[in-house]
């Protein structure tokens, strides 16, 4: 497994660039972003390619993001702990191994559990 130095230009600022002979990462040595700044404490490592990106994203128990929309669809992969969601007006309790799916421009918040 390697750790990408060489950085290329990505859209998301602090991501690693994927491809160009790097097709495996350690992400979670990968040095972490703020993957909603101004609106979540969610952090972490992020690999981007060229029409998807995936992170390895940690929120700090009893936070998470205030409501928000993106153009992307987005996956949540609760790998520990319970996470609280809206998507749409709809709420949800996600427990460990839960994959949650947020569709592009859908107003969402999700919050980690205290627990």
């Amino acid at each position: 497994m390697s750790i990408q130095t060489t950085q290329t230009e990505t859209k998301t600022d602090g991501a690693v660039k994927a491809g160009n002979g790097e097709y495996c990462f350690a992400i979670r040595e990968l040095e972490g972003i703020d993957a909603g700044p101004g609106y979540s404490t969610s952090k972490g490592g992020v690999v981007e390619g060229e029409r998807m990106l995936v992170g390895y994203i940690h929120k700090p128990r009893g936070t998470g993001s205030r409501m928000h929309t993106h153009p992307n669809e987005q996956f949540n992969f609760v790998v520990k702990g319970t996470l609280k969601g809206v998507i749409n007006e709809k709420e949800f309790i996600a427990p460990q191994g839960s994959l949650i799916f947020i569709p592009a421009n859908a107003p969402h918040s999700i919050v980690a559990t205290e627990d």
